[in-house]
């Protein structure tokens, strides 16, 4: 067990814990109620949406593909739940038909790419600008959840009020009851995803085609209908994210999610998933949103434009690629310095 613990330390695992403690202290230091109950809240419930597409995007690139489309998607999916409930559809029906929105369009993306065999990169981008644009045509450039079209009580209340509002003997549990709904939710949707990803055959197979789409066909592996199933399963937490986005935000617009496929990638490629597929664990993606949360939390309350923060995140992305690599390389140069050091003695001691 020991080992083990030291083994992970010494991963890319432990690197990003060395981050994570770096930022905490850095926050801690410069902001005096950073460890406040409510901060810590307020931290998870202003980036709960991304973190949730996170855990699809980590099957997604593991499985050698990438999903650009699933801020859109997030838009979309909220859109379609607001001009529902606008034209009078029932908010219960207005979310399940959210929901199998975006299983549609995650079957869109995954006919291109697994059946039809086209990059995922360029049907994804062409997806990213189709799904947005679709947005806009649908709300055009109304905002929907105002006083007038405002969403009903409880629908609001789901994404902004903690959960102590619905159950109120939490209201005795410090932080627990602050709160809101969705951080549960994504408990529940992480503890799911490092169950499958590291213990049950869906997650050995989405390993086994990222690292090697050849080996998997000849394996057996059906790699084709388990792309499929991975972009759809995309495409439904993308929507399931954008419902609560709607709920969290109250109002609607066609612009809703826009940018969010920055963090996103970000922090599944900070968290140790390789770009090309094939490694890379969840308690690594979640490490990495725990970073880039805390990141962004401490620089809005320092007062840093938000602009500034996405160019942080930006960095973050370009060094999440950059550090592996560069790790890569040098274990390849010491390797092959220790194998030609090797030679080098066994020749010596053949001559002697």
């Amino acid at each position: 067990m020991a080992d083990r613990v030291i083994a992970r330390l010494r991963s890319w695992d432990g690197l990003l814990l060395g981050v994570l403690a770096v930022v905490l202290v850095l926050n801690t230091v410069t902001i005096g109620n950073y460890w406040d109950g409510q901060n810590q809240i307020n931290l998870w419930q202003n980036g709960i949406e991304r973190a949730m597409v996170v855990l699809a995007m980590a099957f997604v690139i593991i499985n050698g593909e990438i999903d650009l489309s699933v801020a859109s998607m997030m838009g979309l999916a909220s859109v379609v739940v607001a001009v529902l409930w606008e034209q009078g559809v029932g908010i219960e029906l207005a979310i399940l038909v959210a929901l199998l929105v975006g299983i549609g369009l995650g079957l869109f993306n995954g006919f291109w790419v697994a059946i039809v065999g086209l990059p995922s990169l360029v049907v994804t981008l062409a997806a990213l600008i189709g799904f947005r644009g679709l947005a806009f045509i649908l709300i055009e450039d109304a905002s929907i959840g105002n006083a007038e079209t405002a969403f009903p009580q409880w629908f609001e209340d789901l994404g902004q009020q903690p959960l102590s509002a619905f159950i109120g003997i939490l209201d005795a549990v410090p932080i627990i009851g602050l709160a809101p709904f969705a951080l549960f939710l994504y408990a529940g949707m992480l503890l799911l995803a490092m169950v499958v990803l590291s213990r049950a055959g869906f997650g050995r197979r989405t390993y086994v085609i990222g690292a090697s789409l050849q080996v998997s066909r000849y394996s057996g592996v059906r790699v084709a209908a388990h792309k499929m199933a991975i972009m759809t399963l995309s495409g439904l937490v993308a929507a399931l994210a954008g419902v609560m986005l709607a709920s969290h935000l109250g109002a609607v617009r066609g612009s809703t999610a826009t940018g969010f496929e920055l963090d996103i990638i970000t922090i599944v490629l900070l968290g140790g998933v390789s770009i090309f597929g094939g490694s890379g664990t969840m308690f690594g993606v979640f490490l990495a949103t725990l970073i880039v949360l805390n990141i962004r939390n401490g620089l809005g309350l320092q007062g840093i434009p938000g602009h500034t923060q996405t160019g942080v995140i930006g960095l973050l992305l370009i060094l999440s690629v950059l550090v592996p690599n560069l790790i890569n390389r040098y274990q390849e140069y010491a390797r092959r310095r220790t194998l030609a050091r090797q030679v080098v003695e066994g020749r010596k001691a053949s001559a002697g």
